[in-house]
């Protein structure tokens, strides 16, 4: 603790005297926070704090008290109050399922052929490749409907990037799983594969297949 202690010397201006408390009267350090050296008179009738913590001392009949203020002891600034939590963003609208002019005459007849919704090709489609003819995912699946070679030869087609031989496969394809499955189950087999479905009794619980099962129930129940 330091003490502070306004006072006078001599009969001149007021001054302010620091006194550093508790300690013996002989050894408290004084540091005086004026113009002029501290006064040794006043030194000389320093007494020791009392109980409360107060020094006292004199300079003929004018009696100077200091009072403790506390030390000057860095304590850590008090932690900033938390932000708010940023409003919830309202739920995006889900795209709309897209027709599109130059393949879907082929899926409207494929889909009558094989006895499958054409709503539902075109979403599988749609989520599968965005209607790129020629695309290619990093695991091998081609085209349209994103077919594994393995699974083409199942269904004759060999070239996977012709549009309508692509559709004719997946959509058969497709057809087999609806007739093993519920639909939300033929959706998480045609990503993830029959054996996926059966050994998890459901849709396996990948990101991806949940993901895509959810992408394409969206754009149906639109």
């Amino acid at each position: 603790m330091t003490a502070q202690a306004a006072g006078r010397i001599g009969d001149e201006h007021p001054r302010l005297i620091r006194i550093e408390a508790p300690a013996p009267a002989d050894d408290l350090g004084v540091e005086f926070l004026g113009e002029l050296p501290l006064d040794a008179a006043i030194r000389d009738h320093l007494e020791a704090p009392d109980a409360a913590g107060t020094a006292v001392f004199n300079r003929g009949s004018a009696a100077l008290i200091a009072s403790i203020d506390p030390d000057e002891v860095p304590y850590p600034e008090p932690a900033p109050p938390a932000a708010a939590p940023e409003p919830l963003q309202a739920d995006v609208e889900p795209p709309a399922l897209r027709v599109d002019p130059t393949f879907d005459p082929i899926i409207q007849r494929v889909a009558e052929e094989k006895g499958v919704d054409p709503r539902l090709v075109r979403a599988v489609i749609q989520v599968e490749s965005g209607y790129q003819p020629r695309a290619r995912s990093t695991k091998g699946a081609v085209g349209l409907m994103q077919l594994m070679p393995a699974t083409a030869r199942q269904y004759g087609v060999r070239n996977l990037y012709e549009p309508a031989a692509n559709i004719s496969a997946g959509v058969s394809h497709l057809k087999k799983l609806l007739d093993r499955f519920p639909l939300t189950l033929a959706l998480a087999a045609y990503n993830a594969g029959e054996a996926a479905v059966e050994r998890f009794a459901g849709i396996p619980p990948y990101p991806e297949t949940l993901n895509y099962v959810s992408r394409i129930r969206a754009l149906l129940d639109r």
